[in-house]
């Protein structure tokens, strides 16, 4: 028989918790996706996917992972040879650049430090003399917990004439990505994020001059071929089978996203950030990113001394029930992160602090019954 035990919480990156509602969309009986109902499903959603993103544009709905869409920005608008600038501030930038080169690009990478943000400047000089395709950037670098000015960035891009294809897969609906405003050409994003639901589907938005790449590329391409989408998504459908159930959690997300309203959300998400780094800060545990690029949707933090990484991540599990990400590449075991975006409020950032308030007191109070047997 099996014990009672307290619900885990998952104080990730993503996947994030997933209101009750939601949820329980996804449990409803399915519906055809070629049927009215699912049509008028599919309308809904795009229409309030071009609030949530500010733009005129809708965006194609995949059913993959973000990484499916990020795929999806380069094989259609990149041809082999074409030169692209990757900007790589941690695990996913390099990523992104690792996709434009599986598709025979030319790929150059400006990289800084964990930890640090792309400065615009540097790479208006980067692209001074040189004539590049476009530009890769990840918005918010979920591995060090870093958000990039895209606003400036993409003005430089733009002005040098490339395209800006950006992963916005822990941003998006986190904080502010006005499309239109900052003149955006690709766009993706994931589900499992700040838009509240399970894994399973991706998105991806594409600006009038992306299209016009598209109509020159000659990369191979079938399920991420976006002219299929654009063609199918305008008589309410898709191309392919799609999660129809997320589809359906989707809209429903959509709808409590717009009742809290876009202003609250990110306000929201600003709060937890800076209620989670200045009390674990007290608490004797070092930030890992600067406060002028700390991100608003995940939080590196590096362990007090005398405990580490492992420790604090095995306890929280076992002690409460807690969730945290540890870290990647050179950065694992080093430091671990901790999600806070989507269906995400002061309960679960207090909860998460109380346990490592304890974590921290007990490895202390070992340590000082330690030293005074010696």
């Amino acid at each position: 028989m099996e014990a009672t035990r307290a619900q885990t919480f998952l104080m990730i990156p993503g996947p994030t918790p997933v209101p009750d509602e939601i949820l329980q969309e996804c449990a409803r009986q399915l519906i055809g996706h070629r049927s009215e109902d699912f049509s008028q499903c599919i309308e809904q959603v795009l229409e309030d996917l071009k609030w949530l993103g500010e733009t005129k544009e809708a965006p194609m709905l995949f059913t993959a992972s973000g990484t499916g869409a990020m795929e999806a920005s380069i094989c259609n608008v990149i041809n082999k040879g074409d030169k692209v600038l990757s900007l790589v501030c941690g695990s996913f930038g390099e990523r992104f650049a690792k996709v434009a080169e599986a598709f025979g690009a030319q790929v150059e990478r400006l990289r800084v430090a964990n930890g640090e943000a792309i400065d615009a400047d540097t790479v208006a000089e980067k692209m001074k003399d040189q004539s590049f395709k476009a530009v890769t950037v990840t918005h918010n670098e979920t591995s060090t917990g870093v958000i990039n000015d895209l606003e400036k960035i993409a003005k430089v891009v733009k002005a040098a004439g490339a395209l800006i294809l950006v992963d916005a897969v822990t941003s998006f609906g986190a904080t502010k990505l006005p499309i239109d405003e900052w003149k955006l050409d690709m766009v993706f994003t994931g589900s499992q994020k700040a838009l509240m639901l399970p894994p399973g589907l991706s998105l991806l938005y594409v600006s009038k001059e992306a299209w016009q790449a598209y109509e020159k590329c000659t990369t191979p391409r079938f399920y991420f071929d976006l002219g299929k989408y654009r063609k199918f998504q305008a008589e309410q459908t898709t191309p392919f089978t799609p999660a129809v159930s997320l589809m359906r959690a989707l809209q429903k997300s959509l709808q409590m996203m717009k009742g809290e309203g876009k202003d609250q959300i990110f306000a929201r998400h600003l709060h937890l950030r800076d209620l989670l780094r200045s009390q674990s800060k007290d608490m004797g545990f070092g930030l890992f990113v600067k406060e002028e690029w700390a991100s608003p949707s995940v939080t590196a933090l590096v362990p007090p001394d005398g405990i580490t990484v492992p420790e604090i991540r095995k306890e929280l599990k076992q002690k409460y029930n807690i969730i945290v990400a540890n870290a990647q590449d050179d950065l694992k075991d080093k430091v671990f992160r901790v999600g806070h975006m989507g269906y995400m409020f002061e309960r679960e950032i207090g909860m998460t602090l109380f346990a490592l308030k304890q974590i921290v007191a007990q490895k202390k109070s070992v340590t000082d019954k330690v030293q005074a047997l010696k």
